[in-house]
């Protein structure tokens, strides 16, 4: 028979196969309360608490660049996206387990400087790096973090609990991540332009990109909000539903409205996005509000809640609301600045398979 190629099905198609060839061998386990298709997999080991398990790889030139990346920031990153899918689910991460392939040009001191960066971030977040595996690549640099957290059983949160006029909430500001991809791609092209051309490259040819600190750090470092989910719990707020943008606002939108069975409705104006970000997109001649849609590695938080529950997070100026949950029928729609409605079904974030 034919074979299809996966980017026929794109990375949401393939993830959706996997799941299903999987689905049978959850039932050896019923303590495991979910798998696949969420943040995070779901584990009862007690009545008391329930246990979140979350793994990330980040491959060279496919999720960094080295040309670009420091590897003690790239270090930090590695943890920070894994935490972010443990915040995702309204929880707290408490170990990390994190195996490496590393290129046979890579010198010890390159590795302790990721692992600097790892240490680093797992102080921040109060979680241990636990153990890991390390293996030689033919290739290059390849990093695989899994992460395991916890929270109380009435705290959780999932993706498909959103309902129908409850308020569409973000943290943070967008496309800022965008933003700095933007410039790190710009400076890389400069760079390799004048080797090229056998023209000397130093400070005197690049971009100050001191002005640029803001985007750059949120490509580079970015920090997942753990204290976000520190105030839900103080506020003794529980989402109805959640989800890190790590794809772009509006696909983790989709991933909210099709596990909810809902559709969504959000206002352009509401979008929270940076001054420094519109900067960098007049500067390049691009949309800062394609970036907050499509840019992804945001790791900041998309979550619904009732609207009752909207003056417990009023006056948190780290939350914003964008939008409201419709009925399913509805579609996940944009209301631009003009009051035109854009089908975001036409508005995708990164898909690591897509065409």
């Amino acid at each position: 028979m034919p074979y299809k190629a996966i980017r026929e099905i794109g990375e949401f198609g393939l993830i959706d196969k996997i799941a299903a060839l999987a689905e049978p061998t959850l039932q050896a386990v019923p303590e495991l309360l979910k798998g696949i298709g969420d943040d995070c997999a779901i584990y009862q080991p007690s009545g008391k608490l329930l246990q979140v398990a979350t793994t990330d790889l980040l491959v060279d030139q496919v999720h960094f660049d080295l040309l670009t990346t420091p590897l003690k920031h790239l270090g930090s990153k590695a943890i920070s996206v894994n935490v972010s899918d443990i915040c995702a689910m309204n929880a707290f991460p408490r170990f990390a387990l994190v195996s490496i392939a590393i290129p046979p040009s890579f010198s010890t001191e390159m590795v302790e400087e990721l692992y600097k960066g790892m240490s680093h971030a797992a102080k921040e977040y109060g979680l241990a790096i636990a153990g890991g595996d390390t293996s030689a690549s033919r290739s290059g640099l390849i990093i695989s973090v899994t992460i395991m957290g916890e929270v109380e059983p009435e705290k959780l949160t999932k993706r498909n609990g959103a309902k129908p006029g409850e308020l569409i909430c973000v943290t943070g500001s967008l496309g800022g991540a965008a933003a700095g991809l933007k410039l790190l791609m710009r400076e890389k092209a400069i760079m390799l332009d004048h080797f090229e051309n056998n023209e000397p490259y130093n400070k005197s040819v690049m971009a100050d990109l001191k002005e640029y600190s803001e985007a750059i750090q949120c490509q580079l470092l970015p920090t997942a909000r753990l204290d976000i989910v520190r105030f839900l719990h103080s506020r003794n707020i529980r989402p109805t539903s959640m989800i890190d943008i790590s794809d772009g606002l509006s696909s983790e939108l989709h991933h909210i409205c099709r596990q909810s069975n809902t559709g969504a409705l959000i206002h352009e104006s509401r979008i929270p996005i940076s001054a420094s970000t519109r900067r960098v997109a007049d500067e390049l001649q691009d949309d800062a509000i394609t970036w907050a849609l499509t840019g992804g590695e945001e790791y900041q938080l998309l979550f619904t809640i009732p609207k009752e529950e909207y003056e417990l997070i009023d006056d948190y100026k780290e939350i914003s609301v964008i939008g409201e949950v419709t009925d399913p029928d509805s579609g996940v729609f944009l209301s631009d600045i003009y009051g035109m409605r854009i089908d975001l079904a036409s508005i995708r974030g990164f898909d690591h398979f897509g065409r």
